[in-house]
């Protein structure tokens, strides 16, 4: 019988094999200082033993194989166990950012149509008072429940303990979870994310970036710190609101690096600037990577001085329906910055094998088949495309978005695949690697050829 195609497959193994390494740690009571003191841990043992609980819990509750699933908790011991347990039990969890606009995310909300809504109480108030989710008739409280009905997190996990091991037979096709975009190009669109791009996330980011078991990662952005356990790392929950990067303190994020030893840490450009201009040493840090838009040079360039001699640098390029798709370290990207000031856009890096990146002319309609296509060659700006393991096929409930975005293309064996268009434009250099030259949709049109924002701003911010 072949094992389950999940994510949550890989916690039952790391379970027996290190039960006692801390796979989640998070900030907790104020400690001394007014630092966090980090004093709420989940080593791989409970973390696994108690999500086969809430997993147990949440299918006896009617919440499993293929129920759409809204998780609005907090990032902490609460929502890894949760995810967890939903990816064992068969459910699809739906993620949508906290920070999008109220309205946008009611409607994200009613295009996912759950039919399970878990959250902390704040979360349960706002689905009253703004009318979220009215689909979802199974209802979990995380801490407190007042007068809405259903039941709590607690009484979740006490009516599954001691059901043993929980890991519904999913199949590589089969539904993970809805993930929304951030709404940065548009409205927000439910990414569906099959258990095969799970797994074959976890497998890209583990031969692009060589992670190993036992490391200590820093996640700023809490939904990435779901790979941390399936890939044997610490996680440590940094003390900041993770919807605002660039407020956080940098104090705070150099406190939980010393003290817990931390060597990869993830965080958006913002928080990365935030680090840069602190301008304190990360000595034990090896690896720091940062992604969601470009990073602006001078923040390469300071982010380097303060990592060790041997530590790099990474900034990978990807979407939510993709990622990652190409790679770039910090020294390379430090020299292509004269190219980039001079106009020929971001150096985003080489292709994250097995990848298949390719360059098609700029077509704003749909086009359905890829035989309909134009490909460019190297050196032409166009735009991108990609095919691989982790390329979604649809967007939950957007018809007309799907057809906007996605290509099928048939392969010589017979089969298909689907190219996933990233709406960015970009070309490849005759070293193979890939530059980002902006959005699609903000491209300007001239007499004298279309202008294209990655390629233009940086010349006048030289000036």
């Amino acid at each position: 019988m072949n094992e389950p195609c999940n994510i949550a497959a890989r916690l039952p193994e790391l379970a027996r094999e290190r039960p006692d390494q801390v796979a989640i740690r998070c900030p907790g009571r104020p400690g001394a200082g007014g630092m966090a003191a980090y004093d709420v841990t989940l080593d791989y043992r409970s973390l696994d033993v108690r999500s086969d609980a809430i997993a147990a819990g949440l299918s006896a509750h009617g919440i499993g194989r293929g129920v759409r699933t809204v998780v609005m908790v907090r990032p902490g011991p609460e929502f890894f166990l949760l995810m967890f347990a939903l990816f064992k039990s068969g459910a699809v969890p739906v993620l949508v950012d906290p920070g999008i606009d109220r309205r946008a995310l009611r409607q994200c909300l009613d295009e996912a149509q759950p039919q399970a809504f878990i959250g902390i109480g704040l979360a349960h108030v706002a689905r009253l008072l703004l009318g979220w989710a009215k689909s979802a008739r199974r209802l979990v409280t995380v801490g407190t429940r007042w007068g809405w009905g259903g039941t709590t997190l607690a009484k979740i996990e006490a009516a599954g303990a001691g059901a043993g091991s929980q890991l519904a037979d999913t199949a590589p096709d089969d539904v993970a979870a809805i993930l929304f975009t951030s709404g940065s190009t548009g409205v927000p669109k439910g990414v569906v994310y099959r258990h095969r791009h799970f797994v074959g996330q976890v497998e890209l980011l583990r031969n692009a970036f060589g992670m190993e078991a036992g490391g200590v990662d820093l996640p700023t952005f809490p939904p990435f710190a779901l790979f941390d356990p399936a890939l044997g790392l610490t996680s440590v929950i940094p003390d900041m609101d993770p919807t605002r990067p660039g407020s956080a303190d940098p104090r705070r994020l150099h406190d939980a690096i010393a003290r817990f030893g931390v060597t990869q840490l993830f965080g958006s450009p913002a928080l990365m600037r935030v680090l840069a201009e602190h301008g304190q040493p990360l000595p034990t840090v090896t690896r720091a990577t940062s992604a969601g838009a470009p990073v602006p040079p001078q923040v390469v360039a300071k982010i380097r001085e303060l990592l060790p001699t041997h530590a790099q640098f990474w900034t990978p390029y990807g979407a939510t329906e993709c990622l990652p798709v190409a790679v770039i370290e910090g020294r390379e990207l430090e020299d292509t910055r004269e190219a980039t000031e001079a106009g020929a856009g971001t150096c985003v890096g080489r292709v994250v094998a097995p990848n298949v990146v390719r360059i098609i002319a700029i077509d704003d309609a749909p086009i359905p088949d890829w035989g309909d296509v134009r490909e460019l060659p190297a050196g032409q700006v166009g735009e991108i495309t990609v095919a691989g393991p982790t390329t979604t096929d649809s967007y939950y409930n957007r018809p007309q978005a799907t057809a906007a975005a996605k290509i099928r293309e048939a392969l010589g064996d017979g089969g298909e695949r689907i190219v996933h268009r990233m709406g960015d434009v970009g070309w490849f250099d005759d070293q193979g690697r890939l530059w980002f030259c902006g959005r699609k949709t903000q491209r300007v049109e001239t007499a004298a050829g279309p202008l294209y924002t990655e390629q233009a701003e940086p010349v006048f911010n030289t000036v």
